[in-house]
């Protein structure tokens, strides 16, 4: 496998464009029970391309975008550069470059499965102000069967040797457990994309799993995305769903 600062290296313009932003709901929490205000600094750790840092910039808060893939980092710096409050930080969770008790906030976004606990508890407890909060996000398959899903992760089964391994770190929540110290509290939100055929492909891409063209799987692994997306088609639209789950406290 690649390291988690180099696998998304070449998959940067599709992650631009197909993977899935934040429900509304999750920023109003964040308000509500996690101090974010347009007086707030917050670190975004593990930024990507800026999904979330571009939401939370958009409240007014100053953000620390903190993001170790260099192509990653430079196309936020690209998306962001008009925000004033935006900063991007060469850094990592286990050690950010931030200076101690200077965040309100920390969130981390489709990232934390990617970072060593211990250290990353270490170090973001240190750059976190008193009375800070932490908050992890995923967006994530939902529970109920769902055939056009199933059909989808039996496709990347067939043909993504990574898969299994990737997703079964992601949302591991008795690391999650041992990151805050205790059970944090958790919200669920519904959350959607709607994808013609391109989108569709351009969203399986953006997965650091998905084999890329001129591995011997790509062709079959598109071929069947292909067939899947002919049966469960409609209007020339699919539907792929998720629940946005929120993992938010202190770190005790």
């Amino acid at each position: 496998m690649l390291s988690s600062t180099e696998r998304f290296s070449s998959r940067v313009e599709n992650y631009i464009k197909y993977r899935p932003s934040y429900p509304p709901a999750v920023l109003e929490l964040l308000r509500v029970k996690c101090v974010l205000a347009a007086t707030s600094s917050v670190a975004d750790v593990g930024s990507g391309t800026g999904i979330l840092t571009e939401l939370l910039l958009e409240t007014g808060a100053a953000v620390f975008a903190v993001e170790p893939n260099r192509e990653m980092r430079e196309a936020a710096e690209r998306l962001l550069n008009d925000y004033g409050r935006f900063r991007s930080v060469h850094g990592t969770a286990e050690e950010t470059t931030l200076p101690t008790a200077s965040v309100d906030l920390i969130t981390a976004s489709q990232a934390f499965h990617w970072f060593d606990v211990q250290k990353a508890r270490r170090e973001l407890a240190r750059i976190l102000k008193p009375g800070g909060r932490v908050v992890l996000i995923w967006n994530e398959r939902p529970l109920e069967a769902m055939p056009f899903l199933d059909d989808y992760e039996a496709l990347l089964r067939r043909h993504a040797a990574e898969y299994d391994q990737v997703t079964s770190r992601r949302v591991d929540e008795p690391k999650i457990r041992e990151f805050f110290g205790r059970s944090p509290e958790v919200a669920i939100f519904p959350n959607r994309q709607t994808f013609d055929f391109a989108g569709l492909e351009g969203r399986l891409m953006s997965s650091s799993y998905a084999p890329e063209p001129g591995h011997p799987e790509y062709e079959p692994m598109i071929a069947g995305l292909r067939d899947l997306f002919e049966r469960y088609h409609r209007a020339g639209k699919v539907v792929f769903p998720y629940r946005t789950l929120v993992y938010f406290g202190r770190l005790d």
